[in-house]
């Protein structure tokens, strides 16, 4: 999640006006907009999150900070006033103070454990300004000077107040006050000369001097590009120069003596994050620059980036299966042209840092440089420490010993262990149980810190919480304004004594007549106050007329006056009535305020209905947050309301919007079922069911359901559990209507309610074949409360076939198809049954 912070320069001099009309400031605030609508085109740029500085002092001139949301963001952002000086190495100061906030509370740094590039919190501080001279109050500078000292507690801990994954980028807008003539240049964006240049580049960034819109615009679409995850290092080059290869030396090749580019270079190499879980994975550290003592009571500063040597001998590159490796792409430099341009993509140069041996001053290798086959880029290897030693010893351990090593190979692996970093030993046995030998190494291994340093390290990061806690508290805290007179709400915009319907209002209030409505406007003067010219005025709240000095009851009695008949020419009003209903421009679309201040809704009269969202957008739209709908249902509960409205049930299927095609077979015949809380129980028990009128039907007659009446879903009734040749129940509604139906509604009741039943046995017979296992017995209990016909069962069995083959049940599938079997055979022998008694009939 990368943090993206904005250091705008409010000094007086960003007011100054540009050729196309507006000021530096304006075009600074534009800038960033213009940022944000570009970053957005990116999907990764959902987790970024946005802070402002500007050249004020601490706590105000953080605007936006680390709890501060995206609207906060933008309101401070427009808010903005260039009216101070050009402190820009204080506010750089309080700027990386702010994203340091948090990285000894969480541990990311590590300090005195090695540095993990897999541990990082990528930001990037673009600063915009004008640059013209540094000043302070006490003087002009030539030069940027960061102040050393600072709140920030650990802060002593790392050399440079920035971290290896902070990079600095400058906008110089030095855009003229005259259009100029001269077409502008093409190509790339100069550096500027300022004196923000330096620093840029020494946190692995540079500066940009934009000399018009045009270039604006190409440099924020670079700054975008820059935006990439990953840490800065410093690569030096150690020992002679390679030799030229063989066959590829040319005679115009003369070696060049002296300092080349590709000797030093102060670049990034990208952690790309793991796709799976969106965080990068790890597992072997950079070493630190010194050894280890576990006497000494302090850890030495750090240098924000690592300084890494690469010795050009030729070495081969090692891997072993089963032993893990970190891998790190170069940005393109110098030294990676160099590397490729060699086209050896075989072979490898070793890395070291120096002083991280106990015994050697360049120390070991702890990887190494290499080209990608393909001769695209240049990777950085991270393996173990002293690695040709280690690799050896565990290729051996795997494919000689088969895991049980002998004495002669455990007397090597500890002289390895000596020769080792401490701090690499839960690294070592995190790779070792990724082997699968996890007790090769001892638990009681120290890691290489004195007691003193880890108890220095646990009271920084609580004081570093109290730090944070107390900044963000003062982040976004306001100056007081002046003390005013509060205009209180007295109920209505204008005096009694001006209203039409005075003498009205004055019976009601003596009881004589009816209470008449008064008209409430509560914006009218809410929350103003009123400045005072003299500050010793303050606002009189009588309630005791004693209360009143004497020297000023006439006074007092003039302002009753005035107040209780307004005896003025026209009513004192804030606003009019057309301004009450007036909305910045800026405030239109926040309606989620609109919806605070509304009163509590009534409750719905139909729970069971899914609830609709408010008016303000789409209408139509539901809410489904309510809903807990499962993956594998998604498809049954998502597209039934869109193309009706919500308990209207005369709509049919096509009537609505297209929907989309619903994958199951068994769904598709009739229209989605919209399960409610009882069918997550199991099915209970009904009584059978009877006729009010005694009247009992035999569902073998019902007619076949078709696909335009099978299933009118109700969501808030049960299925109801009836056996093969159970009677249906007709119940009364609490409508009057008559005791006896006719024998063609007596017929459309039952069918409606064989289709409902159905439907309802379909759901939860497609619930339980998606569930796991092989426990078919409440699928066949189901089966059997199927109502209608022989060839209505037969069809809804064929359908729960073909819902069994699309999760590829196929132990389901035969016993439904023994099940299928059964039931035709069952109606064949019926059948023959009751042709026999006819013949029978027949004959007596």
């Amino acid at each position: 999640m990368p943090v993206l912070l904005f250091l705008i320069d409010t000094s007086a001099s960003m007011n100054q006006r540009t050729h196309l009309g507006t000021t530096y400031l304006d075009i600074a605030k534009g800038a960033v907009e213009t940022f944000m609508k570009l970053r957005a085109r990116d999907p990764a740029s959902r987790g970024d999150r946005y802070m402002l500085v500007n050249f004020e002092d601490v706590p105000v001139g953080i605007k936006a900070g680390w709890k501060e949301s995206h609207a906060t963001f933008m309101t401070e952002l427009r808010n903005l006033q260039a009216t101070g000086l050009t402190s820009i190495g204080q506010s750089l100061r309080t700027a990386f103070d702010l994203l340091n906030l948090n990285r000894l509370v969480t541990g990311i740094d590590n300090y005195g454990q090695g540095r993990n590039p897999f541990f990082l919190e990528p930001a990037i501080i673009i600063a915009i300004t004008d640059g013209n001279k540094l000043t302070s109050g006490s003087g002009v500078q030539d030069e940027l000077h960061l102040p050393l000292t600072t709140p920030l507690p650990g802060s002593e801990l790392t050399k440079e107040p920035f971290r290896w994954d902070q990079r600095l980028f400058a906008l110089v807008l030095r855009i003229p006050g005259n259009a100029s003539v001269e077409p502008e240049p093409l190509g790339g964006v100069p550096s500027d000369d300022s004196a923000i240049t330096p620093m840029c580049e020494v946190t692995g960034g540079r500066s940009y001097s934009v000399f018009s819109q045009r270039m604006l615009n190409q440099c924020l679409e670079s700054l975008v590009q820059k935006i990439q995850s990953g840490v800065v290092i410093n690569f030096e080059k150690t020992g002679p120069d390679p030799p030229p290869l063989e066959g590829k030396r040319r005679l115009s090749e003369v070696p060049k003596s002296g300092i080349q580019p590709w000797h030093c270079c102060h670049k990034l190499i990208y952690v790309r994050p793991n796709p799976k879980t969106g965080v990068p994975i790890g597992h072997w550290p950079i070493p630190e620059a010194f050894w280890p003592d576990q006497n000494s009571p302090t850890l030495p500063p750090r240098s924000a980036h690592p300084h890494v040597r690469f010795s050009c001998v030729d070495a081969e590159p090692m891997v072993i299966d089963k032993v893990p490796f970190d891998k790190y792409e170069l940005e393109p430099s110098p030294l990676t042209q160099y590397i490729l341009e060699r086209k050896s993509p075989h072979t490898c140069w070793q890395v070291f840092v120096s002083n991280s041996a106990k015994y050697s001053d360049l120390g070991q290798p702890f990887g190494y440089l290499k080209a990608s086959t393909a001769l695209s880029c240049v990777n950085l290897f991270v393996m173990p420490y002293n690695y040709p030693v280690l690799l050896p010893l565990l290729d051996d351990l795997i494919k000689v010993h088969k895991f049980k090593p002998t004495i002669k190979w455990r007397q090597s692996f500890e002289t390895y262990l000596k020769t080792m970093p401490p701090y690499y030993i839960g690294s070592l046995r995190k790779a070792m149980r990724i082997m699968g030998a996890p007790n090769l190494l001892a638990d009681n291994m120290e890691y290489g810190l004195s007691y003193s340093v880890v108890s220095y390290l646990k009271k920084l990061s609580q004081q570093t919480k109290i730090e944070y806690d107390r900044l963000i508290a003062s982040i976004g805290k306001k100056t007081p304004p002046e003390a005013g007179i509060k205009v209180r709400w007295r109920g209505g915009g204008i005096s009694l004594a001006q209203r039409r319907d005075f003498i009205q209002q004055l019976q009601s209030l003596t009881g004589d007549g009816p209470i008449v409505p008064m008209e409430l406007n509560p914006k009218e003067f809410q929350g103003f106050h009123l400045a005072l010219l003299n500050k010793g005025l303050k606002p009189q709240s009588f309630r005791n007329p004693y209360d009143i000095p004497r020297s000023h009851l006439l006074d007092q009695l003039s302002r009753m006056r005035r107040n209780l008949l307004n005896m003025g020419a026209c009513a004192l009003r804030g606003q009019d009535s057309d301004q009450l209903h007036s909305v910045p421009i800026a405030q239109m679309g926040n309606y989620q305020d609109f919806l605070k201040a509304a009163p509590q809704p009534l409750r719905d009269a139909d729970p069971e209905q899914p609830k609709r969202l408010h008016t303000f957008g789409n209408p139509f739209k539901l809410d489904k947050k309510g809903m807990m709908i499962d993956e594998a249902d998604e498809f049954v509960t998502g597209p039934q309301n869109k193309g009706k409205r919500p308990g209207d049930s005369n709509n049919l299927p096509g009537g609505g919007p297209k929907r989309r095609r619903c994958m199951s077979p068994l769904l598709r015949l009739g229209k989605a079922y919209t399960p409610s809380d009882t069918d997550e129980m199991d099915l209970p028990p009904a009584p059978p069911p009877v006729l009010e009128n005694h009247t009992s039907v035999d569902p073998q007659v019902l007619p076949q359901t078709d696909e335009a009446q099978n299933g009118q879903p109700r969501a808030d009734e049960l299925p109801l559990g009836s056996e093969d040749r159970e009677e249906v129940t007709l119940m009364g509604s609490e409508e009057p209507g008559p005791r006896f139906l006719s024998p063609e509604a007596l017929k459309k009741h039952i069918h409606g309610e064989t289709t409902k039943i159905n439907n309802e046995l379909r759901t939860l017979i497609t619930k339980e074949i998606r569930k796991p296992g092989r426990y078919y017995e409440k699928i066949f209990l189901l089966l059997k409360q199927i109502q209608g016909t022989l060839d209505t069962r037969l069809i809804f069995v064929q359908n729960i076939i073909k819902e069994a083959a699309r999760f590829k049940k196929r132990v389901l599938i035969e016993q439904l198809e023994n099940y299928m079997e059964e039931i035709h055979n069952r109606s064949t022998n019926m059948n023959h049954v009751v042709s026999h008694s006819s013949c029978r009939r027949a004959i007596i």
